[in-house]
């Protein structure tokens, strides 16, 4: 029998599940087991969930076959406990380390308790965090045990779920279960109190209680909310049916009233049209339930008398005038932003009282560079499936050259733009339109991503100075608001996103629209890819993507590639790609110009590249998550690794040599990388299995119609999924390489240098 029970009750918080999971099993006590709830969750928490519990027999996975609340999925959960002590944690919450250690020592010192308190501290999305309030009243009681009719005051610890343990005899003895709706944590709270005998206390800071922008199940509006006097309804009958706690009746009135208020002040837990009834319900519940005797707290009685009085009109009126200097403030604050725009923002808020164009679609990528990426391949699909819908590219000025002859576009920041966007109905980017572009009403934003996430992206990035240099998180914010909808290409993606990208957008697993090609792709493709790069027949393409450093300033390769290129062989050609925010690096069209490498820094259509070469060289590039799909050998180059991951943040780690995380040999200086090449580790059969394995994980949509899906989802109307394909492919075969490197370790054909040769010794 284990110490401890952590019962984990999982729904939409596959972006913090992990975190959650790791928190608790890396705790350095180990005696535990760990009942994960799965309450029917729509996105990837059974998966993850099942997928721990195969690796830790600690793990028992619960899944509830309909979604039934956070309450239920606790009950759930405690009846398959066979701990000594319950804990419950939400799946978006962690334990801090060594929390279960200092638990199970206070535990020991006082003799079991009915209930062990302890603090917590609430971390927020922003990266602030704030300790609560209770830490003195907490280490006040020492190592006493007491009931709460001995302590009365420590009724005003947070009554929440997670900040306690409870024997689990004493629990399950009285039968102590959630109620259904929110607030049930509250109601529990204090029955739980009341009833138990040995109280103790703990001033450990064990639960990091997580505040997430959205996604809380108390953080949206409606009518979910007056559930709450139910429950505090139950708690007053209780009282009436144990009168021995009778003394105790004005603190927890108190506490209820108190509530009410804290509910009625949030929008996000109360709409405005709402409040006066809820103000009634409020007031009626007081009337009913007031004890005798019974006094406001200092600093709240005029709250509590237009309570009393049921005087809406009074709550407001007192409500008005303590705002009313903040508001002069923000007034004042709004008027001269609207100053300095006044013209831009005239203009196009004429444009928005226009009526949408239901047929009109925007569409960006890259801050305007082009056609291309994922947006260009959801307008080529919605030409096609939607031709009724009308596409207009945003692109610079500088790009209007190289846009195809049929394409209808406007410039960034023109009158022609702001009358456009005001008027689109369905707006498509892969990253962000300009700040001041409003989401109107009856209009569809859809964020399509260019890349799958190894570095930390979004509100992770607050950890990361160097990464986040010049970056507002607020104005961050305000643009994912606008997102209806978000296209996710793996499970792991759909997790990042959810956490550092925090709205209520919608998350479509569809794959990337961009890696169509890629699925889809024959040899006749591969071949013309080839002669537009102008690859002479008979050669070895490799191509070289290195990423972006945070901490450096300009291209500057980490390869010699004159080095590299010499020890390839003549009979190879090396394509060099700088990353796309780079300015052109006169050094590389040295290079290029002495015939040594291929500067492809410029080239518009990434995917082409990937048809064209035989193998990628990478570092921390994205663009390897794509090129898996193609099943050609992928070397890691990462000399430089632990100086990247401590200055931009990684999600796992790309060098462990595990399956699923790898996707091929794994080089830290030139003498490896030559070592691969030369060895033929790069094209072997271990390299084939890591490179299986990784495809499977990162490209698990990817059939080549994921942005048919998009166009019939979002143009069209349809209810469209993506079934995961067998390792990541439609078909299980592989987009043919020109020189047959193969995933499973195929030999190259007569005419291509063997890879033993490549790097001779020589060299």
């Amino acid at each position: 029998m284990p110490r401890f029970t952590i019962v984990i009750a999982a729904y939409r918080v596959q972006g913090y599940l992990q975190a959650c999971l790791d928190s608790v099993l890396t705790q350095s006590f180990r005696d535990l087991e760990v009942v994960a709830v799965d309450d029917c969750s729509p996105d990837h928490c059974g998966a993850i969930i099942d997928s721990r519990a195969a690796r830790d027999s600690r793990v028992v996975p619960v899944h509830q076959p309909v979604n039934s609340g956070p309450g239920q999925a606790r009950n759930a959960g405690v009846e398959h406990a066979t701990g000594d002590y319950l804990l419950f944690l939400d799946g978006d919450d962690t334990l801090a380390p060594g929390t279960l250690e200092g638990l199970a020592e206070r535990l020991a010192l006082t003799e079991d308790p009915d209930i062990l308190y302890f603090n917590h501290v609430r971390t927020y999305w922003s990266g602030r965090t704030a300790p609560s309030v209770f830490g003195e009243l907490l280490a006040s009681a020492g190592t006493d045990v007491f009931s709460i009719l001995e302590r009365p005051e420590f009724l005003r610890i947070f009554a929440m779920s997670s900040n306690r343990v409870y024997r689990r005899a004493f629990y399950t003895g009285h039968g102590f279960a959630f109620n259904e709706g929110i607030y049930e944590d509250a109601l529990l709270s204090y029955l739980t109190m009341l009833t138990a005998r040995r109280i103790t206390c703990v001033d450990l800071v064990g639960l990091e209680y997580r505040q997430r922008r959205v996604g809380a199940s108390t953080g949206s509006p409606g009518e979910k909310h007056f559930v709450i006097f139910d429950q505090y309804a139950r708690l007053f009958a209780f009282l009436d049916e144990h009168p021995h706690l009778n003394p105790l009746r004005c603190l927890l009135f108190e506490r209820a009233v108190s509530h009410f208020l804290f509910c009625l002040d949030r929008r996000s837990r109360v709409a405005t049209a709402d409040r006066p009834r809820f103000f009634r319900r409020a007031a009626a519940w007081y009337g009913t339930h007031l004890p005798d005797g019974f006094t406001p707290p200092a600093g709240a009685e005029w709250r509590f008398a237009a309570l009393a009085r049921s005087s809406f009109a009074r709550y407001r009126e007192h409500e008005m005038a303590t705002r009313a200097v903040s508001g002069a403030r923000k007034a004042k604050r709004i008027a001269r932003a609207a100053l300095a725009v006044r013209g831009k923002r005239a203009l196009y808020r004429a444009h928005r009282q226009r009526p949408v164009e239901p047929n009109l679609a925007v569409y960006s990528a890259y801050w305007g560079r082009g056609v291309l990426c994922n947006p260009a391949a959801i307008y080529y699909k919605a030409r096609e499936l939607a031709p009724h819908i009308h596409g207009v590219w945003v692109v610079k000025k500088s790009e209007i050259a190289s846009l195809p002859d049929d394409i209808d576009y406007v410039i960034a920041g023109t009158r022609d733009f702001y009358r456009t966007v005001a008027r689109a109905a369905y707006l498509i980017n892969n990253v962000n339109f300009p700040n001041d572009v409003v989401k109107r009403p009856g209009t569809v934003h859809l964020q399509t991503f260019h890349g799958t996430p190894l570095k930390c992206m979004g509100l992770d990035q607050q950890h990361y100075p160097a990464a986040a240099a010049g970056m507002s998180f607020g104005n961050l914010l305000s643009r994912i608001d606008r997102w209806d909808v978000a296209l996710s290409s793996n499970p792991h993606s759909s997790e990042v996103w959810e956490r550092v990208y925090p709205a209520n957008y919608r998350l479509l697993e569809y794959g990337y629209p961009r890696n169509d090609v890629l699925a889809s792709a024959s040899a006749d493709d591969v071949r013309r890819a080839r002669a537009g790069l102008g690859v002479p027949e008979g050669h070895t393409t490799v191509l070289y993507t290195p990423t972006i450093r945070d901490y450096q300033k300009g291209f500057m390769p980490r390869l010699d590639l004159e080095r590299v290129s010499r020890g390839l062989g003549p009979n190879t050609t090396l394509l060099v790609r700088a990353h796309y925010s780079y300015r052109p690096s006169a050094a590389l069209r040295a290079l290029d110009e002495a015939g040594l490498v291929r500067d492809v820094s410029r080239h518009p259509r990434v995917e082409e590249l990937c048809l064209a070469a035989d193998a990628l060289i990478t570092d921390y590039s994205s663009i390897m998550f794509d090129y898996a799909l193609l099943d050609r050998p992928i070397v890691i180059y990462a000399d430089d690794w632990d100086t990247y991951r401590a200055a931009r943040g990684v999600y796992f780690d790309l060098l462990s040599g595990r399956p699923g995380d790898t996707p091929g040999p794994v080089a830290r200086t030139l003498d490896e990388l030559i070592a691969v090449f030369r060895e033929g580790r790069w094209c072997d059969a271990e390299a084939a299995a890591l490179r299986t394995a990784f495809r499977a994980r990162f490209c698990p949509y990817d059939d080549g119609h994921a942005a048919e899906r998009v166009v019939r989802a979002l143009m069209l109307g349809e209810d469209v999924t993506a079934q995961p394909v067998a390792q990541g492919r439609p078909d299980s075969r592989t987009v043919p390489s020109p020189h047959g490197v193969r995933a499973h370790g195929g030999a190259l054909p007569p005419h291509t240098a063997q890879p033993t040769r490549a790097f001779p010794d020589r060299e």
